[in-house]
């Protein structure tokens, strides 16, 4: 059995199809599905069941697959301890966030610190994160809302409260803090329903009698202060969002709990290399300061 006769059998497992798992590992499919009967030959057995150019794992796949990505799991990690021995200042992190608010600034922080590591950041769902971290393919998460599982370590590092953004002029802009109950008639900007966000406010303003008006949903957080800066509806921001340099005020919900548990999540089988460490640093020293900060201006 040769390690290559494993790298295509995972990637035509994720895959279920030879053209594409091809074009992903740039062979012909001759030379993949050549490969792939191999392995098979080697183990006695068909590992898929075959329609076309289709493949689907089979009994005998699907319980091969967990011992196969175990094993090269088990040898990326030795690659990457060796790699931190010989030079522990390079390297590069593999992070994945839920939402990026906050890591604007954490990664110009640790940025400055080790100028030479480098980063590598996805934005991915919840379900997408929980399989990277089964497969060990990422250093580190930033996940709102916490994720628990077996091989998952989960450090709970901010809770954020969620915030009122209004602009300057509105007819609350002079207030620290409104009640549910007096933003009912407003026009809203947001986040499309899936967003943590956007689910728990929809759900807390319905049990305050009434359904947020929105007149924009999106995909980007980012953009909603531009919204509210220009008038076209006051929204609920993260306080991981605040940005007191815009012309935006920011008030507080009264009389009910809105905020949002952000997790540090780690593979606990997963070898965290030098760098990885330095950049946890740097991220549980972020939020420590903005929770002795946590204010609004």
């Amino acid at each position: 059995m040769e390690l290559l006769q494993l790298q295509y059998f995972l990637t035509v497992a994720r895959l279920e199809h030879v053209t594409e798992a091809a074009r992903s590992l740039h062979v012909t499919q001759s030379s993949l599905s050549k490969t792939i009967q191999r392995l098979e030959e080697d183990l006695g057995v068909p590992l898929f069941d075959r329609t076309g150019r289709k493949l689907r794992l089979n009994e005998f796949g699907s319980k091969f697959l967990r011992r196969a990505e175990r094993a090269l799991f088990e040898l990326e990690q030795g690659k990457q301890e060796i790699s931190d021995m010989s030079g522990p200042e390079y390297g590069t992190i593999e992070l994945a966030v839920t939402s990026a608010s906050a890591l604007p600034n954490i990664l110009r922080e640790f940025r400055n610190k080790h100028p030479q590591i480098q980063f590598h950041v996805q934005m991915l769902t919840t379900k997408e994160m929980v399989t990277l971290l089964h497969r060990g393919e990422v250093d580190f998460c930033l996940s709102s809302p916490p994720i628990q599982g077996e091989d998952i370590e989960c450090q709970i590092v901010f809770i954020a409260p969620i915030l009122v953004a209004v602009p300057k002029g509105h007819r609350l802009s002079d207030r620290s803090s409104v009640s549910l109950a007096e933003l009912k008639d407003e026009w809203f900007v947001g986040v499309k329903k899936g967003y943590r966000v956007r689910d728990l406010v929809d759900s807390v303003c319905q049990s305050a009698g009434f359904t947020p008006n929105y007149v924009y949903e999106g995909n980007e957080p980012a953009r909603l202060t531009t919204l509210v800066e220009a008038g076209i509806g006051i929204a609920f921001i993260p306080g991981t969002a605040m940005n007191s340099r815009e012309p935006i005020r920011y008030l507080r919900v009264e009389e009910h709990e809105l905020a949002l548990e952000i997790a540090l999540l780690w593979n606990k089988n997963r070898y965290i290399s030098r760098a990885a460490l330095e950049f946890r640093d740097v991220v549980l020293g972020y939020f420590g300061r903005m929770s002795k900060s946590d204010h609004i201006d």
